[in-house]
């Protein structure tokens, strides 16, 4: 085997998630990770700090990715709208990762440890928003507010958007998540999507 191989982190990251599936987060190995991808255990630690981190590695991405685009929504726009800027950024980048999301997701519902680090990952991006939010000039409470409430539109798209049968786009499902969140704020009736 050569020095290089392409793809080296996405292998690993497909070998991990298919082994998480068939054993369990807790029963899989480092080595058994990188033997399935056919690369040795001093590779898989040049990508990869520990196993946990093959589902969580993007995060600082992400965030950095979501804050951006909230900082650079018009400067008219209200926290809300700017938050749905950020979404709207996100999204994207999930749309082409369906499958892998699903599977990810199926592996930390599963372990208490994963559930937990996962919350973990989205209070720091809470944190990271109310920070963009503050910047904007939205007062503390307001920005974290709107910063938590992004969060939780977020993860209920995500949550309706990893369900086998479902085929709308992600960011489709987050801004009508948005409008029932607000349609509920209004004293309305949040409009029925489909679950």
């Amino acid at each position: 085997m050569g020095r290089w191989e392409p793809n080296t982190r996405e292998r690993l990251a497909k070998a991990a998630l298919d082994l998480y599936g068939e054993r369990g987060f807790e029963q899989t190995t480092v080595a058994e990770i990188a033997k399935s991808a056919g690369l040795t255990e001093r590779t898989f630690f040049r990508h990869y700090a520990d196993k946990r981190e093959v589902l969580f590695s993007g995060a600082i991405e992400l965030e950095q990715l979501f804050t951006r685009a909230v900082a650079g929504a018009p400067p008219s726009a209200a926290p809300i709208d700017a938050m749905a800027a950020g979404l709207d950024a996100i999204c994207a980048v999930f749309e082409e990762r369906r499958d892998f999301a699903r599977k990810r997701q199926a592996v930390i519902s599963a372990t208490a440890e994963l559930r937990e680090r996962e919350l973990i990952k989205l209070a720091s991006l809470a944190a990271a928003l109310t920070d963009a939010l503050r910047a904007r000039g939205v007062p503390p409470s307001v920005a974290g507010l709107t910063a938590e409430t992004g969060v939780a539109v977020f993860k209920v798209a995500f949550e309706r958007w990893i369900v086998a049968d479902e085929t709308r786009p992600l960011a489709r499902l987050a801004r009508e998540s948005l409008d029932e969140l607000k349609a509920v704020a209004l004293g309305g009736n949040a409009p029925m999507s489909e679950v």
